[in-house]
């Protein structure tokens, strides 16, 4: 199936769509930031070109209603960039004591960040500070997400584990056991009752909320490359992005690969995200190139498949947040600091321009 293609020149770590407008960001290896205006009907136009970061940008998503773009780099900061002049607004130089790797936004007015020694700040764009500090992990943090009913942060990192971080307590309430295979990728399901884990293997691990300590059912047959990327279709769908550069749709509780859906390329999905209207899936891979998907398209030969499947039921039980322990790593890893306030140097002023 034919997807826009645009060709960013070198290789993209993350993209984001603007949640109202027909614009997309992408972070680039080489520092770079670039915005583009695309339709259906024309190539792509490129608006914006920006040196973000001395080292390469891996995390970037719009913020304050897509009239700004935050960034996160190895070079330990987070930039806020202009949408419609591509100026800097600011520039926060020691957001975190290591590489940002991941931004994830929580709220309208609130974003997370995650780095490679497997802390994650919360921003309150309001309050204009960093609200939350969680020292969650031991290696670099993969993916966050956000469950808003109860205000948890859900985050996998590559020490193979899967952290629960709680904002109304400011603590960190539990961690799985350790897997033997990094964690990459993570989003909340069947109505919040099942978290989804993408692996280094190519097995997706679920878990019951509430009892995080061991997931309560793998899937194994859907890849022998590593799960990359994750994007929620429905509550019983999750569309996957793989190291061998296929893009599959997938059922959950049953699992059931539904469909391989797009190739985007020999080489590994390293981000899948929706547009604001759902009209495109949009992929990045290391071909260097963001390819725009019509979704409906991918998924008009996957409907009659799925149609009794949404009726299936979950055994598990369901369970209120039980667990309380965070496990010790059986890995002999390095034990991180553990700040419970900001790292040294961190402004509490790094929003009070946006």
């Amino acid at each position: 199936m034919a997807a826009v293609e645009i060709d960013l020149g070198k290789l993209p770590f993350d993209i984001d769509f603007h949640p109202s407008d027909h614009l997309v960001t992408a972070a680039l290896i080489t520092g770079d930031l670039l915005l583009y205006r695309y339709n259906a009907d024309s190539p792509a136009q490129k608006l914006l070109e920006i040196k973000a970061h001395t080292e390469s940008c891996r995390a970037v998503r719009f913020i304050n209603e897509g009239r700004a773009i935050v960034s996160g780099s190895p070079d330990c900061s987070i930039l806020a960039t202009d949408v419609e002049t591509g100026s800097e607004i600011v520039r926060l130089e020691n957001a975190h004591g290591d590489a940002v790797n991941r931004i994830v936004n929580m709220t309208e007015s609130t974003i997370a960040s995650g780095d490679d020694e497997g802390c994650i700040k919360v921003w309150d764009t309001r309050q204009r500070s960093c609200s939350h500090t969680f020292n969650a992990h031991e290696e670099y943090i993969s993916d966050i997400t956000f469950a808003s009913d109860s205000m948890k942060l859900l985050a996998t990192s590559g020490d193979g584990s899967l952290s629960v971080c709680n904002l109304r307590s400011s603590k960190i309430q539990t961690r799985s056991e350790f897997s033997e295979e990094e964690l990459l990728s993570v989003v909340v399901m069947k109505n919040g009752r099942k978290v989804i884990c993408g692996t280094q293997s190519g097995t997706l691990l679920l878990y019951s909320w509430g009892f995080f300590k061991d997931c309560s059912d793998r899937f194994v047959d859907l890849s022998p490359n590593s799960i990359d990327a994750l994007l929620k279709l429905d509550e019983d769908r999750v569309i996957t992005g793989s190291e061998n550069g296929l893009i599959s749709l997938v059922g959950i509780l049953p699992n059931k690969i539904i469909q391989p859906i797009a190739e985007h390329s020999e080489y590994p999905v390293e981000r899948l995200a929706f547009s604001h209207d759902r009209k495109y899936l949009g992929s990045a891979s290391h071909d260097n190139l963001l390819k725009l998907w019509d979704l409906n398209e991918l998924l008009q030969d996957s409907e009659d498949d799925e149609k009794n499947n949404s009726t299936a039921e979950d055994s598990d039980t369901d369970g209120m947040d039980v667990d309380d322990n965070i496990p010790k790593s059986s890995k002999g890893t390095k034990k991180k600091n553990v700040n419970k306030g900001q790292d040294p140097g961190t402004s509490n002023n790094f929003f009070a321009e946006l």
